[in-house]
C-alpha cells in the first residue's frame, strides 16, 4: 500500500473532483460544499497523521487507507466532512457505514478494520468525547458516574472502554453488570447519589448507529446551556493526548467491599441484581442490586392496586424486546406486579441479546422502533410463528420495547365492527397519542372518582408534551382543570420546562422561547406538580413536585427521563381495568375519549422521507435542505396571504419554528429545526407540520385532523373519512415540495 502522503493527495485531487461535479450538476448546497471543501481533507490528514490513534486504535488507520485505496469519495467525504456534536440526548452517529462493516464490528472488535474518522461513532471519537466529559466533571467538582449499554454492536466493549477513561480521570464508575434500560440508569443516578451517567446506545435507530446519552445528576439531560459549555469548552477542545485510561483490573480489590459497597477507595462498583452473572467478569468488585429498588419506586404509581391484584392474572400479554434491553427487566415487572399469563417472544428478545437486529434482516435500514407500523407487525408475525394464529387471538396486549427501553407501544386488538378500517385486522398499533391520552384519562377519572368527581389537586398539576403530541392530551386535560406544557422535541426540552416549573420561574409565551412554546391554564395558579410528560415518539414518564433537594428525583415523581418500562406497566395496568370491565381498549377509547365532546377524535399521522433509514450523504443532505426551503417558501406565500389548499381544504395560518438547534450544521441561519405548520381553522386544533428529524437525515410529515360531530352513528364513517382526508393533505404536499431532479 502506498505511502499516507501519496493516498492523501489521491484523495484529495478525487474528492474535490467528485465534490466540484456534485456542485454543477446542482446535486450539493453551496454551503455544504464550501464545508465539504473546508473540513474533508483537513481531518482526513489530521487523523492520518496522528500518532496517538496507534496507541488508541491500532488498525483505525488500515480502514481509512483501504477506503481510499477503494475510491470510496462519497462515503469518505461523509465520514470525514464533520465531527459528530452533542444533539439533545448526546451523542449519536454510524458506528459503520455499511452494513458488511457493521458485521466486522460486531466479529472483531473495536479495533476491526474498518472505516472510521470523526463523524462516525467509533472508539477513538467516544474517548474525545468522553475525554471533555471528564475534564469538565473534575473542573466542576463532580466525583461519580454511572455507566450502562444497551443491546447495541459492541455496547459492552464501549462500555468498559470509558470506564477505564473515566476511571483513570478519578471518578467513581457504577457499571452495569450487563445491558441496561436507560431508564434503569436514569433512576440508578440519583438512586445512587451520582453526578450524571452515560449509557451506550443509539436509542431506536437502525442497527448501523451507536452514540451514549448523558444524564446529569438528576438522571434527567443536561440543560441547554450546561450542555453547550460542555460541548463548546470542554469536548471540542480535546486532542487524542488529553486521553489517558487505567485497566479494570486496576481499580483494586477491597476485601471489606460486600460490607461496604459504597466506601469512597471502591473506584468501581457494579450494578445488576441479587446475584452474579456467570461468565461476567466483576474484578473483585461490589455489585450492587438496582433492580429491587427500580422495582419498588415503580410500584408507587400503580392507582389501583387492589383492582390490579384481582385482575392482572386475567389480561393475556404479549412482549416483543425488539432484540433489546427489556428482554429482562419488563417480563420481571409484569410478573411482580401479577401478570401470569405473559408470552414472550423469544426469538426477538428473551433469547438473543442482538444489536445486529435479526428481526429486521430484510431491512438493515428500517428502526427498531416499537412505535413504528412495520416493526409492530414483525412482532406479531413473530407471536403467531411461536405461539400459534389461536393464542394471538386471545392476547389482550401485546407491548414492545425499543433497545434500550425507553419507548413502549402497544398493540391491541380491534372490534369485529371496525376491523374494515383497519383493512380487516384484527389488531392495530395504539400510536402514542393515543396510548398517552388513555393511560392520563385512566389515572386522571379514577383519581376524580374517589374524590366526588374532581380531580383532587388539580390546581397544582399539570402536564408537558411536545409540540407535535396530540391536542386530545391538552383538551382532556382542560377537562380536568389541569395546566398544560407544550415544549420543542425532546424529552430533555420536557424535563426541563419542569424544572423551570419548580424553580417558580412565571413562563409565559413570550420568554424562554429556546424551550417552551405553548402554556395554557399555567399563569396565576400555584402549579407545581407535574402528573404527566408525553410526547409523540413514544416516551413518558411522571416528574411530580419539586424536589427535597437538587438532585433528587421530584417529590412523588418518577425518572425525568422517558421510560418504557415504567409506561408498560402503567399501560397494563389500563387493560387490567378494561378487563375488569368487561371492555377492550378499544372501547375506552372510543368511549371515553372520542365520543367525549371536551376531548373529542383527533387523528394524528405522519409519513417519513425517505420511509426508510436516510438521506445519504451531501447528496441528501442537500435534498432535505431543499425540501425544507420550498416549506418555507409555501408557509411565506400563506403568510402573504396567497391561497394555499391541500386536498381540498384552505391553509388559513401558517409558522416557521427556528430555534437554532441545528442551524450550524446545516449552514442555515433561520434553520427550522422544529418545522413547518400549516393550518386549517381557526382553533388551531388541525393542522400538519414539516418538520427534521432530530437524529438523523430525515423528515417527517405529521398531520393532526379534529372530526367535526362526531356521534355515536357516524363514529366509524369519521374514523374512515378523517384518516383518508389526513393522508391525501400529506400527500398533496409532498407532490408540491418533493420535487425530483
Amino acid at each position: 500500500m502506498r505511502n499516507d502522503e501519496t493516498l492523501i493527495q489521491e484523495a484529495e485531487e478525487a474528492i474535490t473532483a467528485y465534490l466540484d461535479e456534485q456542485l454543477q450538476r446542482g446535486a450539493i448546497d453551496t454551503g455544504l460544499f464550501e464545508k465539504a471543501r473546508q473540513n474533508v481533507i483537513r481531518n482526513l490528514r489530521s487523523w492520518l497523521e496522528d500518532l496517538h490513534i496507534d496507541v488508541l486504535s491500532p488498525h483505525l488507520k488500515q480502514g481509512i487507507r483501504q477506503a481510499i485505496e477503494d475510491q470510496k469519495w462519497p462515503i469518505l467525504t461523509e465520514v470525514f466532512v464533520d465531527e459528530i456534536t452533542f444533539g439533545t440526548a448526546g451523542i449519536r452517529g454510524k458506528a459503520a457505514m455499511t452494513d458488511d462493516e457493521l458485521q466486522r464490528l460486531n466479529e472483531e472488535g473495536l479495533d476491526a478494520v474498518i472505516l472510521k474518522g470523526p463523524n462516525t461513532l467509533n472508539n477513538v471519537v467516544l474517548l474525545l468525547k468522553s475525554a471533555g466529559v471528564a475534564r469538565y466533571a473534575a473542573n466542576h467538582g463532580l466525583l461519580s458516574i454511572v455507566i450502562g449499554y444497551d443491546s447495541r454492536v459492541q455496547g459492552r466493549a464501549f462500555a468498559q472502554l470509558i470506564t477505564r477513561l473515566f476511571l483513570a480521570n478519578g471518578l467513581k464508575v457504577y457499571l452495569f453488570d450487563e445491558a441496561c434500560p436507560y431508564p434503569e440508569m436514569t433512576f440508578a443516578i440519583p438512586y445512587l447519589h451520582a453526578d450524571m451517567g452515560i449509557l451506550i446506545s443509539a436509542s431506536h435507530n437502525d442497527r448501523r448507529y451507536n452514540g451514549y446519552k448523558l444524564s446529569a445528576g438528576t438522571g434527567s439531560q443536561f440543560e441547554p446551556a450546561v450542555r453547550s459549555v460542555i460541548y463548546n469548552d470542554y469536548i471540542r477542545k480535546m486532542t487524542t493526548a488529553d486521553i489517558k485510561m487505567m485497566d479494570l483490573s486496576e481499580a483494586g480489590a477491597d476485601p471489606d467491599f460486600p460490607q461496604n459497597p459504597r466506601k469512597p477507595h471502591n473506584k468501581l462498583v457494579f450494578l445488576g441484581g441479587k446475584e452474579r452473572l456467570d461468565n461476567t467478569e466483576y474484578y473483585d468488585r461490589p455489585l450492587i442490586d438496582i433492580h429491587q429498588p427500580h422495582l419498588n419506586h415503580i410500584k408507587k404509581f400503580i392507582i389501583d392496586p387492589d383492582m390490579l391484584k384481582k385482575w392482572a392474572d386475567k389480561v393475556q400479554v404479549g412482549y416483543c424486546a425488539f432484540h433489546g434491553a427489556g428482554r429482562k427487566a419488563v417480563p420481571r415487572l409484569l410478573a411482580d406486579f401479577g401478570f401470569r399469563h405473559v408470552r414472550i417472544i423469544r426469538e426477538h428478545g428473551l433469547n438473543d441479546l442482538n444489536g445486529l437486529f435479526p428481526a429486521f434482516q430484510d431491512n438493515p435500514e428500517q428502526q427498531p422502533d416499537p412505535g413504528d407500523k412495520a416493526a409492530a407487525e414483525i412482532a406479531v408475525n413473530a407471536y403467531k410463528a411461536e405461539y400459534g394464529e389461536h393464542s394471538f387471538s386471545k392476547q389482550d396486549i401485546l407491548i414492545g420495547t425499543d433497545p434500550d427501553a425507553d419507548r413502549t407501544a402497544l398493540v391491541i386488538k380491534v372490534p369485529k365492527e371496525q376491523q374494515a378500517i383497519f383493512k380487516n385486522k384484527t389488531y392495530r398499533l395504539l400510536d402514542a397519542d393515543d396510548a398517552w391520552t388513555l393511560l392520563l384519562w385512566y389515572r386522571l377519572n379514577r383519581q376524580a372518582e374517589t374524590n366526588g368527581g374532581v380531580l383532587p389537586d388539580a390546581d397544582r398539576s399539570f402536564i408537558v408534551l411536545s409540540h407535535i403530541t396530540t391536542d386530545a392530551l391538552v383538551r382532556l386535560a382542560m377537562k380536568y382543570d389541569v395546566g398544560v406544557i407544550k415544549t420543542w422535541v425532546g424529552f430533555g426540552m420536557i424535563a426541563n420546562a419542569v424544572q423551570k416549573i419548580w424553580a417558580g420561574n412565571d413562563l409565559d409565551d413570550s420568554i424562554h422561547r429556546d424551550m417552551i412554546y405553548q402554556m395554557i391554564g399555567m399563569r396565576g395558579r400555584p402549579r407545581r406538580f407535574n402528573i404527566g410528560c408525553l410526547e409523540q415518539s413514544n416516551g413518558f414518564s411522571i416528574l411530580g413536585g419539586p424536589p427535597p433537594s437538587p438532585t433528587a428525583l421530584g417529590e412523588g415523581g418518577h425518572v425525568r427521563d422517558k421510560d418504557g418500562i415504567f409506561a408498560s406497566i402503567l399501560l397494563a395496568e389500563v387493560a387490567a381495568y378494561a378487563k375488569s370491565q368487561g371492555l377492550t381498549l378499544f372501547h375506552l377509547l372510543d368511549e371515553h375519549i372520542y365520543l367525549d365532546p371536551d376531548i373529542g377524535y383527533f387523528v394524528t399521522y405522519y409519513e417519513s422521507t425517505p420511509q426508510w433509514g436516510e438521506f445519504k450523504g451531501l447528496e441528501g443532505l442537500t435534498t432535505k435542505i431543499d425540501i425544507l426551503r420550498r416549506c418555507v417558501k409555501l408557509s411565506k406565500q400563506v403568510q402573504s396571504g396567497q391561497s394555499l389548499t391541500l386536498a381540498g381544504t384552505p391553509v388559513l395560518e401558517s409558522e416557521i419554528f427556528s430555534v437554532g438547534k441545528y442551524a450550524e450544521a446545516h449552514r442555515w441561519a433561520d434553520f427550522p429545526d422544529e418545522g413547518i405548520r400549516f393550518y386549517f381553522d381557526e382553533d388551531r386544533w388541525s393542522y400538519l407540520t414539516v418538520r427534521p428529524s432530530g437524529t438523523s437525515q430525515c423528515l417527517r410529515y405529521h398531520i393532526q385532523l379534529k372530526a367535526q360531530n362526531l356521534t355515536r352513528d357516524n363514529i366509524i364513517q369519521k374514523k374512515v373519512d378523517t384518516n383518508r382526508l389526513a393522508q391525501r393533505m400529506i400527500s398533496d404536499i409532498r407532490s408540491m415540495v418533493e420535487i425530483e431532479g
